[in-house]
């Protein structure tokens, strides 16, 4: 994520810049409320592994799979919950993804379409029990850059 990030002339966001892009102006702890609605942002999904592979089948290979997330129920199109932005204009910061922030132990936050309570809920939703190194369906990573207002 930091080098893809670094390639296109960004960076990963770092933790508390990351929890103040969710929150907006209005500091949010669902960025655009005080309370979860399920279904505004990309929160309610189905788990991809589960539905092509059946349980027992979490592994690299079944985990890394590209049609896991264009399946119906999975991933969305940036934008595509209109109502899942805040104050700032930044969409889907809870759900769709997971997102890597920089951070060593490999901390990501915001949720994702099957989870966006257990670790945290909404903008504070963060877990850093994955490697920085680990791979699969559900991280994605959003970049920040410094010249942004």
């Amino acid at each position: 994520g930091a080098l893809a990030c670094a390639a296109s002339g960004k960076r990963l966001c770092g933790v508390s810049e990351w929890g103040k892009a969710c929150r907006g102006p209005d500091a949010k702890p669902w960025g655009y409320g005080d309370r979860r609605e399920p279904g505004r942002c990309n929160d309610r999904g189905k788990n991809p592994v589960l539905s092509l592979y059946g349980r027992g089948h979490w592994n690299w290979s079944t985990m890394n799979q590209p049609q896991l997330n264009q399946q119906d129920g999975t991933l969305s199109r940036t934008g595509d919950h209109e109502g899942c932005t805040n104050g700032y204009g930044v969409s889907d910061m809870v759900g769709n993804l997971h997102e890597w922030v920089l951070d060593s132990k490999g901390t990501f936050q915001g949720g994702y379409y099957i989870a966006v309570t257990p670790n945290g809920a909404g903008c504070g939703y963060l877990t850093d029990a994955h490697a920085a190194w680990y791979h699969a369906y559900s991280p994605g990573c959003r970049s920040c850059d410094d010249h942004a207002h």
